[in-house]
């Protein structure tokens, strides 16, 4: 068998590069010096016989959010973004802040029902279509928002607007359905209560005593005594009054426009929904609730030993988890970005670091209070901004002895904070938050939700642009005067855990306003030294 024409070459000591020239192939010297016609290979003229290369180029464009809205009202939002993937979804103006005249958890039912059987599709066939193209589907509920969303290749556009039409407007609802997502929601309620980390049971607890009894006050989680009472009927009437054409936004990253638009007009405008199939399903009583968030400030506790909570062989953390909190703003407002600006500048987490050493050292529920009181275990600021009202607090645990004592510096620390701090600490903070903003919007699911959740409220988006600027330009007499702006409205306290030695809420609240032996006992400038 002939030896070929490469294997020969590269036996006699030649390369690729020869052949491409047409010099005569030789062997190398035994000195190792290369013969001489390698001398005469230009490196700054290209190669015979090769295409020309073809090179990436920018283009300087910025990316612009297009919006449209249908002859019934419906929004359909999308931004192009460079892939072969797509986010798309439905987000609808819902949520537990609505269910003033339900059964509380509607939401949260609704949240586990998704992406079952429809009147076009059931559950497999749906998961059938998105494996077939790489698909994944997501639904959340909030407070304010409930969320349906998938994200698969572009390619897959139509069937996904269609499934999502299934999905929100035309769902079945079959008995073991609903059957099956009432274990569900038990045994996450039941994971809640035995999660050594309590947050979603703070975050219940924090706006029932900022919001007693109304809009942002109402469960968010399903509560055990209402879950056999949720029946399709109920679900079909609360559908039927917030699954509405203008209170929803259909969005999608990583897709032409036209095209969307034209997806959605086939699948959400074509097919009237489930429930005007049968009218008499419907409660007309219950109607949607149109009511602004009263900040009224208050107190719930929850008075609980985890010491005798046991995780298998493991107890639970013997702690008290407190938080404390102040109304702020809405997203609507100015000043939501100096509040932003704020929640960076007092950051905070937990006594350790799980990022290593020196990981978010220099906030000042660092430096300030988890590195000054070894007994203190987290310290952390959370602000939490609504259409109409916003909250903003500080989730802090420590063993059940301290209680009285955190609660305490806390306060102190919150009345001191916003008027004794360095330059180079909100420099830092605005760079932070600039980065933060820039990186998150980064990652394709973030920023669908950003779309919808800008043009739900406003109609419009913002660009990023926007935002950037605008945290650039906060002052420290814009942390200041967010800072007084809270200090006016009343204190918002959530216990739960061992609170034998909490104080009563009508010391707090004095402490909180400086009329009390207390501030005496704990002045709040030794904090700062």
């Amino acid at each position: 068998m002939a030896t070929p024409m490469w294997t020969r070459t590269v036996r006699q000591g030649c390369c690729r590069l020869c052949l491409l020239q047409n010099v005569k192939p030789r062997k190398f010297s035994s000195k190792g010096q290369a013969p001489s016609g390698f001398s005469k290979v230009s490196l700054s003229k290209r190669l015979p016989g090769l295409p020309l290369p073809k090179y990436a180029t920018v283009e300087n464009q910025k990316q612009v959010t297009q919006v449209t809205t249908l002859e019934n009202g419906l929004r359909v939002a999308s931004e192009n973004k460079f892939g072969h993937f797509c986010t798309v979804g439905v987000l609808v103006d819902s949520g537990s802040r609505y269910e003033v005249a339900y059964p509380s958890g509607i939401s949260h039912v609704l949240e586990k029902l998704a992406f079952n059987s429809t009147t076009q599709y059931s559950r497999e066939q749906i998961f059938e279509i998105l494996e077939k193209h790489g698909g994944i589907t997501d639904c959340m509920s909030a407070r304010d928002t409930l969320i349906y969303a998938m994200s698969a290749e572009s390619t897959a556009l139509p069937l996904l607007s269609n499934i999502l039409a299934e999905v929100t407007l035309r769902p079945q609802f079959t008995e073991q359905e609903i059957e099956d997502t009432r274990n569900i929601v038990e045994y996450e309620l039941e994971s809640v209560e035995t999660n050594p980390q309590p947050e979603p049971i703070l975050i219940e607890l924090s706006h029932a005593a900022a919001y007693q009894n109304n809009t942002l006050g109402l469960p968010k989680l399903c509560p055990k005594e209402t879950i056999p009472i949720i029946d399709r009927s109920t679900l079909l009437s609360y559908m039927y009054h917030h699954h509405t054409p203008d209170r929803m936004v259909v969005a999608g990253v990583g897709v032409d426009h036209q095209q969307f638009v034209e997806a959605v007009k086939e699948s959400f405008l074509n097919k009237q929904p489930v429930w005007q199939d049968d009218p008499k399903l419907i409660h007309p009583s219950a109607a949607c609730d149109k009511s602004v968030a009263q900040y009224t400030g208050g107190d719930v506790r929850v008075n609980k030993d985890l010491s005798d909570v046991s995780l298998g062989p493991n107890p639970m953390p013997d702690l008290a988890h407190l938080v404390i909190g102040l109304e702020s703003c809405s997203h609507k407002e100015e000043d939501f970005v100096a509040f932003c600006v704020l929640n960076i500048l007092l950051g905070g987490g937990s006594s350790f670091s799980s990022g290593g050493p020196g990981k978010g050292m220099y906030t000042r529920l660092y430096t300030n209070v988890l590195n000054r009181y070894h007994w203190i275990n987290s310290a952390s600021a959370v602000n939490n901004a609504y259409e109409d009202t916003g909250f903003f607090c500080i989730h802090c645990s420590s063993h059940p002895d301290r209680v009285s004592k955190i609660i305490c510096k806390l306060i102190l620390f919150v009345i001191i904070v916003y008027t004794m701090y360095l330059q180079d600490e909100l420099e830092r903070a605005k760079t932070q938050l600039q980065s933060m903003l820039l990186m998150n919007l980064e990652m394709r699911p973030v920023m669908f939700e950003d779309v919808g959740r800008q043009v739900l409220a406003n109609g419009y988006r913002r660009p990023v642009e926007y935002y950037f600027e605008a945290i650039g330009k906060i002052t420290a007499a814009d942390v200041q005067r967010v800072g007084s702006r809270m200090l006016k409205t009343k204190l918002s306290v959530a216990a739960y855990g061992n609170l034998k030695k909490l104080p009563s809420y009508e010391d707090m609240q004095s402490l909180l306003s400086g009329k009390t032996s207390f501030y005496k006992q704990y002045n709040p400038f030794r904090m700062m030294r």
